[in-house]
C-alpha cells in the first residue's frame, strides 16, 4: 500500500508539474508575440475588466491588498519574483478596470457592468457561481441552476466586451467530502457544483473561452485559501496563473487584428 500511495503521489506531482510547464509555455509563446508587436501599440493600450466575486476581488483577504487582476496587469515583483517580466504591462500598455465585488452573485453582474466605456481592445474576466451555491444552489433540485444559466447567459450576451474569460468555481475541499463545510450533504453539494461548472463550461466558448480554476485548484493545497473559501495571497497568484495565458493570448490577437486593419 505504501508503495502504491507513493507512486500515485509521484504521478500527481508529475502531472501538476507538466500542467504548469504547459501553462508557462503557452504564456511564453503569447508573450514573445506580444513583445514583437507591442511597440506598435504604445499609443493604444489593452484593458482588462473583472466581474464577479471574491475569486477576483480578494484584496481584503491578504495583508498586501493585491488581487488577480492587479497581478495580471502589473506583477508585484517583490511578492512574486517568478512572474517578473511576465505580466501584461511588460509587453503592451495595459490598464485594469476592476468591477468584481466580494460576495457577488449572478444577479449582481449587470450592476457591475453599468456605464462600461471601453474604446480599445479589451478582455473580460468573470468568476461567478460560488456565492450562488452558498446562498442555496448547493441544495438545488433543478430550477435554481436553470435560472442561474439564464441570468449568466443574458449578462454575457449583453456585455460589450469580447473575448470573455469565464472561470469555473473552485472546490475548497479539494474533492474530499470529509472537509464539507456546508449544511447540505456533500454529495448533493458537489453534484450541484459540477452542474454550475457545467453551465459555465457550456457558455464560455460562445463568448470567449473557459479558464478551469476548478481543475487548477484541485492540484493546490490549503495554503491557497483563507477563511475556508477565499483566495489567500498565494491563492490570488494562482488565480492569476490560471487566467494569464488566456489574457496574453487575447491581447496578442487584438494587436494582430489592429495591425491587419492599419
Amino acid at each position: 500500500m505504501a508503495g502504491t500511495t507513493a507512486a500515485k503521489n509521484d504521478e500527481l506531482e508529475m502531472d501538476t508539474s507538466r500542467r504548469r510547464c504547459l501553462q508557462t509555455l503557452a504564456a511564453s509563446t503569447a508573450a514573445i508575440a506580444l513583445g514583437a508587436l507591442g511597440s506598435t501599440t504604445r499609443n493604444g493600450g489593452f484593458t482588462v475588466l473583472t466581474f464577479g466575486d471574491s475569486i477576483l476581488d480578494c484584496a481584503r483577504y491578504n495583508a498586501y491588498g493585491v488581487h488577480p487582476g492587479q497581478l495580471i496587469v502589473r506583477n508585484n515583483d517583490q511578492l512574486f519574483p517568478d512572474y517578473k517580466g511576465r505580466d501584461l504591462s511588460s509587453f503592451v500598455p495595459a490598464q485594469l478596470n476592476h468591477r468584481a465585488q466580494d460576495g457577488g452573485r449572478v444577479d449582481d453582474l449587470s450592476r457591475q457592468a453599468i456605464a462600461i466605456k471601453v474604446s480599445g481592445p479589451a478582455v473580460a474576466l468573470v468568476t461567478v457561481g460560488g456565492n450562488d451555491l452558498l446562498a442555496g444552489l448547493a441544495a438545488d433540485t433543478g430550477g435554481g441552476i436553470v435560472r442561474f444559466r439564464q441570468r449568466l447567459d443574458a449578462f454575457l450576451h449583453a456585455l460589450p466586451v469580447r473575448p470573455v474569460l469565464l472561470g469555473t468555481v473552485y472546490d475548497p475541499t479539494f474533492g474530499d467530502d470529509s472537509r464539507n463545510f456546508l449544511s447540505t450533504d456533500a454529495r448533493v453539494a458537489r453534484g450541484n457544483l459540477n452542474r454550475i461548472n457545467g453551465v459555465i463550461t457550456e457558455l464560455a466558448p460562445r463568448y470567449g473561452q473557459i479558464v478551469d480554476l476548478h481543475r487548477h485548484f484541485l492540484n493546490g493545497n490549503p495554503s491557497w485559501f483563507t477563511h475556508t473559501i477565499e483566495p489567500s495571497l498565494r491563492g490570488a497568484s494562482e488565480v492569476r496563473a490560471a487566467f494569464l495565458p488566456a489574457v496574453l493570448k487575447a491581447a496578442n490577437n487584438a494587436i494582430v487584428r489592429r495591425q491587419a486593419i492599419s
